[in-house]
């Protein structure tokens, strides 16, 4: 598969084949490819907590509010809940400013997921105190985001947005989540290339 698809099929998926067994190894296997990614000053201040036990996932789900744009959905329902989940923490005894490290960890993580035909979401708004309490975390480390990893149940597809139009994601009828991207025009903000004019 080619880089471009392998980000195109990464996507943000929100339901999931709950039965879907996923291996620690898998985990693990996932963690290797965040442990190649690039770090400020090579700090590597990262750590994970992984699960893909069920009594233990059941523990973790309370505490993920899941589509803020989705008003009327409280997030997937048993049977729809995700396989796993790696927990990623910033390490304070090793840095204090965690940048742009864990984007890039969880990126490729995310990316080798999809390559074994899995998918997930990265999920930001947590109940980080009770997390904390829920997992004994110690206070050295910094809850900075939960990553839920399973085979989807969903499609999610990628639209342009028309002039004018909205960037807030959607469902349709039929379960589809539609995510619109402004398109490239509007991104490339400045040119500077050699002037193709002889």
């Amino acid at each position: 598969m080619s880089l471009y698809n392998l980000v195109k099929r990464c996507r943000s998926y929100r339901r999931f084949e709950e039965d879907f067994t996923i291996k620690l190894d898998t985990l693990q296997e996932l963690i290797k490819l965040a442990r190649l990614s690039a770090s400020a000053g090579n700090l590597q201040p990262l750590k994970y907590i992984l699960s893909c036990d069920p009594q233990t996932n059941a523990r973790i789900f309370p505490h993920l509010h899941w589509a803020a744009y989705l008003k009327d959905w409280p997030g997937p329902a048993e049977g729809e809940r995700p396989s796993a989940y790696i927990i990623v923490l910033g390490d304070k005894e090793i840095a204090q400013v965690f940048g742009v490290d864990a984007g890039i960890a969880t990126q490729n993580i995310l990316l080798g997921a999809v390559e074994r035909g899995l998918g997930g979401c990265i999920i930001g708004s947590v109940d980080r105190d009770e997390l904390r309490e829920e997992f004994d975390i110690p206070e050295r480390f910094e809850i900075l985001h939960v990553v839920a990893l399973g085979r989807p149940k969903e499609k999610v597809v990628i639209e342009d947005i028309p002039p004018g139009g909205d960037i807030r994601y959607w469902r349709d009828e039929n379960g589809v989540h539609h995510v619109p991207k402004r398109p490239l025009e509007e991104l490339i903000w400045a040119v500077y290339a050699p002037s193709s004019s002889g």
